[in-house]
Order: structure tokens, then C-alpha cells, then sequence
């Protein structure tokens, strides 16, 4: 089969290929029902049209932006990073689009990086690290820069969404647990105003009945050590722990081993986001797969159908799934 073309677009929307230009060009006034008969068209068939040829008529940058206020060292060992990149790149390669990649210090910095990307270094942003109450969310809107927000955020938003469900397995892991005898059921968390840490604090505090046990970290490996120590030392202590990712996990086991407890006959522990490494660790950790590159590939086809003016929608991607391994006793 030959290479799809702007005419079997045309012909599959059952408008002319002028149409489709115009519907995806923004240049002509298209109603919003045939445009998305062409951006629907588009899908179908897989196509987009070549990216030099549409950033001449457009003015466009061939750019989208991800820009991360985040420290440098947990961007460097969080396995979700660089996979959620590469399913973005898969995506941008098809059309020859640039990712700007920027690392922030501050709200100010953060700040003056979204102006620039508007006034033409980017066509349109993907904001991670979504925040409970994120400011960032009216502020792109203001700047009239297209985005996609990658998260469960619930406040009113005028941007299209990839969601996952981060309760499920959390719930799916205390399950496991108490049908192993454990009571004493830990949660160390992310910072809790983001809104994928809350809402698997939140699914740990309902199931578990009580936020007793619940520690904020910082994904860091120390903020993981240090908040196992403190977990250890209660004159009841847990004998499971839940971790919000991997590198914390890890940490408590290396530190809970280092005190003499066996894993997991004293101690039961998980992670999240399912690291390369942690099945292959002694004992081989249970943690959450989450997918990130499958995210990713949603987060830019979303980003591309609102640069062409498609109307905001929600994608849910199914892609968490617990591997129960042996720190839990599985």
C-alpha cells in the first residue's frame, strides 16, 4: 500500500483537499463539524500532513515544549522520564517535529519559560507534574498556548487530558497483603500536592481506613531512606510498606536490610512505576507498571489534534498492571 496522501484524507472525509488544508491550517473559516470530519479522517488513516509544508503556511515552530520544575536528580533516576519522552519522540518523528525539553528552578522561571515557548518557540506544551491546584493551567490558557495535561487533574480545564487510574492498584496491592495477615499497612508517598501522589494517598486511606501510616516523600532515594527509618522505629511498626515509586522503594529496602530484617518475611515491600531494575534485584520487588511511553504516544497525538484546532478531549489509558514479585511474598 503507497504512502497516505491529503487526497485519500479528502476522499475518506468526503470533502475536497482544499477543505482539508483549510480545516487544518486554520487559514480559511471551516465549520467545527468539518473539521472534525477531517481530523477524524486523519486519524483513521494515520496521516499528517508534512511538517515543513504545513509550518510555511501556518508560521509554525515544528516544536512542542515539556518544560519540568523538578530537581535534576530525580528527573535523572525516575524511570518515568525518559520512557514517557521516547513514546513522545515516537509520535514527532512521524511528522518531523522538534521536543524542547527545559528543566526550571522556581515559578518565575517556570513562568518566563511558557512565555517564550508562546510567542513562537513551540506550537503547543505538555504539562506533567500536575498539581492539585495547578496555576499553570489558567496561566496557559491566558497565553493562548495549545496543551495537554498529563494526569488525573479534576479542576475545570480548557486543555485535553490523558488520564490514568493510579487507585486501582494500590487497592489491588493492600488486597494482597491483608489476604497475606498484614495490618500494619505503610504508605511513603509523593509530594502530596501532586495530583497522582494524592490520589494514590487518597485510595491508600480509604482502603486502609486510616492515614496513621502515611509519610510524604519526595521520590528521592534519600527522602525513601529517611522515612523508612522513621516507619521503623515506631514502637508498633509496619510490616508492609507501600512506596509511590521505585527509587524510594528501593532505598527502604537497602535500609530495612541493613537493620536485619528479612525481606519479606519481617518486613513486605512494593514500589511503583516498575524500574528496570526491580525485578532483578534480591528479593525482586513487586511494583506497578504504568506505561509511561504509552502515555507519551497518547500525550502528543492529543497535543497534535489541538494545535490543528480539534475541541479538547479526555483519553484514558488503561496501562497500570501490579507484578507481584517476591518483596511482597508473591
Amino acid at each position: 500500500m503507497g504512502r497516505t496522501t491529503i487526497a485519500d484524507v479528502a476522499r475518506e472525509a468526503g470533502v475536497t483537499k482544499a477543505t482539508v488544508s483549510h480545516a487544518l491550517s486554520g487559514n480559511r473559516p471551516i465549520s467545527e463539524e468539518t473539521r472534525a470530519k477531517v481530523l477524524a479522517a486523519a486519524r483513521k488513516l494515520d496521516w499528517a500532513p508534512s511538517q515543513s509544508a504545513r509550518a510555511l503556511a501556518t508560521r509554525r515552530a515544528n516544536a512542542i515544549a515539556v518544560v519540568l520544575a523538578r530537581d535534576p536528580e530525580v528527573i535523572a533516576n525516575d524511570s518515568f522520564f525518559p520512557a514517557f519522552i521516547a513514546g513522545v519522540e515516537s509520535v514527532l518523528a512521524e511528522t518531523e517535529t522538534a521536543l524542547v525539553l527545559q528543566v526550571v528552578q522556581g515559578r518565575e522561571a517556570e513562568e518566563r519559560a511558557y512565555r517564550t515557548l508562546a510567542r513562537g518557540r513551540a506550537d503547543g506544551a505538555l504539562l506533567l507534574d500536575l498539581r492539585t491546584d495547578d496555576w499553570r493551567v489558567p496561566f496557559l490558557d491566558e497565553l493562548g498556548l495549545p496543551t495537554v495535561l498529563v494526569g488525573a487533574y479534576d479542576q475545570p480545564s480548557p486543555f485535553s487530558c490523558v488520564r490514568t487510574d493510579d487507585a486501582a492498584p494500590m487497592r489491588e496491592i493492600l488486597d494482597r497483603l491483608r489476604a497475606a495477615g498484614h495490618t500494619r499497612i505503610a504508605h511513603v508517598s509523593g509530594p502530596l500536592d501532586y495530583v497522582h501522589s494524592a490520589a494514590r494517598a487518597a485510595a491508600y486511606t480509604e482502603a486502609a481506613g486510616s492515614d496513621e501510616l502515611l509519610r510524604e516523600g519526595d521520590f528521592t532515594a534519600a527522602s525513601g531512606r529517611d522515612v523508612t527509618e522513621e516507619l521503623l522505629a515506631l514502637p508498633d511498626r509496619p510490616t508492609a510498606i507501600l512506596y509511590s515509586n521505585d527509587t524510594m522503594a528501593i532505598a527502604g529496602l537497602s535500609l530495612a536490610r541493613s537493620q536485619g530484617l528479612a525481606i519479606p518475611r519481617d518486613l513486605a515491600i512494593s514500589g511503583f512505576d516498575d524500574d528496570h531494575l526491580s525485578a532483578h534485584l534480591s528479593p525482586a520487588l513487586t511494583s506497578v507498571s504504568s506505561d509511561p511511553a504509552a502515555r507519551g504516544r497518547a500525550a502528543a497525538r492529543l497535543l497534535q489534534e489541538s494545535i490543528l484546532g480539534a475541541e479538547p478531549r479526555t483519553e484514558v489509558v488503561d496501562c497500570n498492571v501490579v507484578h507481584f514479585r517476591e518483596s511482597t511474598g508473591s
